[in-house]
């Protein structure tokens, strides 16, 4: 079975001792390195011919990928990785596995092949500061798959045919300047291009694998129109669009004659995000959205029998497929909640046997861990504001230490599932509130739109009216709140300090923006052809340059006045280093009390174990200072 997910936008994209004193004496405090260790197993898959299952797990820290044969106790390890996890691999048939790394979290991923034995190890895209992409990885094809990269012009992206065992490349297509996404159908043949101008799209269509492409439509960026994949005759294509409605729906479109001619699914409440399909079959099996949790619309009788066999051996849980064989009767199947990281199994339909294969952070008691529950709030001007909130496990929510919690992207969303770095606060005392302010995606497109050029504006009142609404309702200790979030959610915590100076009581910025013309200038050369829009939905530098200064916190830290740590990894081509270096500079020339952490080997966000470990170590002792010496 696959799944395809469609991401319209780039994205930017994405602690502490117990302040009661029953508390203490309720639970124990989990080791902080429990929460953030790698797993103990992870990521399984299954081999295309069903034999073999692999694997991630620590090897001198790092994730590697391991092989195992079904029904052996013999593993093998096939990678010896000691600088940056593998997170990223997939079986290319029976001989051999590919993974993707980049080097120090410059985000230049590189494709590399190894056979599931261990040998002829090779990086298959070996160029220098080249971004390579996936295209279509060919399941049923033994050697090739189509990728991009950026070889020849580091702002756009050719299309190759890779053959993985020999290292050959061939190029399929190449990129005029334009073409931001390619699409095959289901003989791999590239049938749609779409072309921007960085605030218009057009989708190209060519009927066969050669002649030339011919315009269908063109669309604006505020709107979506996104194929998803071809129906299973290679004649029209399913798709996730939002014309002439306010929500994402999937729909069926004949592209030659530019008519929709089905809608298979749309939700009363929120948008629709992914479809999946039987490859062996050649029928969709289901439908995937987000409301306050991930949910699916089965389509198919075989999916709907599988999935209740799950349902009913793991009640309370939720249930997912997330590998198969080519003959689509061997699944692994993940268990997990928002109080676990679960287990994997091998589901075999042939005989209905589940065997279980490991737990994945077994070391962390799930009835020591908090509930995630949805909540929802009204925004000053009337938006509906949905969220979450985690309150420490046997504590009543009443006057309690906050942080808040606001996401990245920031057109993206938090959505219910175990979280780590949630549970650990939990476990320390802390309520954890997180919201999916405006420009959060799945809530329709004018939800979204409402935060164009709305940076420390609308989206910011969101966050503030959220706590404010913990305060009215006796959740939250006024004097006890920190702010803290990565990327936007780290530039929403400098925004936070700097325009309601009264609200926190300390902020803690993870590769988070500053300063808004330096951002937009520094945007990694693959992004240019977007730029356009993101000066459309974040503000033009010159056009709008009154409008950046304003909501630039580095232009307001004489409002500051609360200490702030802030982290930052040294190679972030999203959120460049001299976002995070400008903030402390002026923080520091105020007198303002700053703690401030580089990693040399990181990019956005912190990837090695022993660095998150140093990261959320400086965070617990900063929060307690700052926070629990005000009881």
């Amino acid at each position: 079975m696959r799944r395809t997910f469609i991401t319209v936008l780039p994205i930017l994209l994405v602690m502490f001792l117990c302040s009661f004193v029953g508390c203490v004496a309720e639970k124990t405090l989990i080791p902080m390195e429990d929460f953030f260790k790698n797993p103990q197993q992870a990521y399984f898959q299954i081999s295309p011919d069903g034999k073999y299952v692999s694997f991630t797990k620590p090897f001198e820290r790092r994730m590697n990928i391991f092989v195992q044969a079904i029904g052996s106790d013999e593993v093998t390890r096939i990678t010896s990785v000691t600088d940056r996890d593998i997170w990223s691999y997939w079986w290319k048939g029976d001989n051999r596995i590919l993974y993707s790394q980049d080097f120090g979290g410059d985000e230049n991923f590189h494709i590399f092949g190894v056979d599931p034995d261990g040998g002829n190890l090779t990086d298959l895209t070996p160029f220098e500061k080249v971004k390579a992409n996936i295209v279509d990885d060919m399941p049923d094809h033994d050697t090739d798959i189509l990728i991009s990269m950026n070889k020849t012009n580091p702002e756009v992206f050719d299309v190759y045919r890779l053959n993985t065992v020999t290292s050959e490349l061939t190029l399929v297509a190449e990129n005029p300047g334009n073409i931001s996404r390619w699409i095959t159908d289901h003989d791999y043949n590239i049938r749609i291009a779409i072309r921007t101008d960085g605030i218009n799209y057009t989708i190209l269509y060519r009927d066969g694998n050669e002649g030339e492409f011919k315009e269908i439509m063109t669309i604006g960026f505020k709107d979506t129109f996104q194929p998803v994949l071809f129906t299973f005759d290679n004649k029209y294509v399913y798709a996730i669009s939002n014309l002439e409605r306010d929500r994402e729906v999937i729909v069926k479109y004949d592209l030659v004659n530019n008519v929709e001619l089905e809608l298979l699914y749309e939700h009363p409440e929120v948008d629709v995000s992914g479809l999946s399909y039987s490859l062996k079959r050649k029928v969709l099996t289901e439908i995937s959205y987000v409301d306050w949790k991930y949910q699916r619309k089965v389509l198919d009788s075989e999916m709907e029998k599988y999935y209740k066999i799950l349902e009913e051996r793991f009640p309370g849980y939720e249930t997912y497929l997330t590998s198969n064989n080519l003959d689509e009767d061997i699944f692994i199947a993940r268990t997990m909640s928002d109080r676990t990281t679960g287990s994997y199994y091998l589901f075999d339909t042939r005989t209905g046997d589940i065997t279980k294969l490991a737990d994945r952070n077994p070391w962390l008691p799930e009835d020591q861990m908090a509930e995630m529950k949805p909540i929802s709030y009204k925004s000053r001007d009337g938006l509906t504001i949905h969220g979450y909130l985690t309150v420490p496990k046997g504590i009543e929510p009443k006057n309690l230490p906050i942080v808040v919690n606001p996401h990245g992207g920031p057109w993206a969303r938090d959505s219910w599932g175990f979280r780590g770095e949630v549970q650990f606060l939990a476990n320390r005392g802390f309520a954890v509130f997180q919201m999916n302010f405006r420009g959060s995606t799945g809530y329709g497109k004018a939800f979204w739109q409402a935060s164009f050029k709305e940076w420390g504006k609308t989206m910011q009142d969101d966050i503030t009216d959220g706590v404010n609404w913990l305060i009215d309702e006796g959740i939250a200790d006024p004097e006890r709140i920190a702010i803290y979030g990565g990327s936007y959610g780290g530039y929403a915590t400098l925004a936070g300090l700097a325009f309601t100076p009264d609200l926190y009581a300390c902020g803690v910025d993870y590769v988070g923006v500053s300063n808004l013309f330096t951002f937009l200038n520094t945007i990694p050369p693959y992004w240019k052809l977007y730029l356009q829009m993101m000066y459309e939905m974040v503000g033009d530098p010159v056009k709008d340059s009154v409008l950046l200064a304003e909501t630039s916190p580095v232009f307001h830290v004489d409002n500051i006045k609360v200490p702030v740590f802030v982290a930052q990894g040294a190679n972030d081509p999203r959120v460049n280093i001299d976002e995070s270096n400008q903030i402390v500079e002026a923080l520091k020339g105020r007198g303002i009390e700053v703690v401030y952490m580089v990693k040399d080997n990181e990019g956005h966000g912190f990837l090695n174990e022993e660095n998150t470990f140093d990261f959320y170590r400086a965070m617990e002792e900063f929060l307690t200072k700052q926070l629990l010496s005000k009881e």
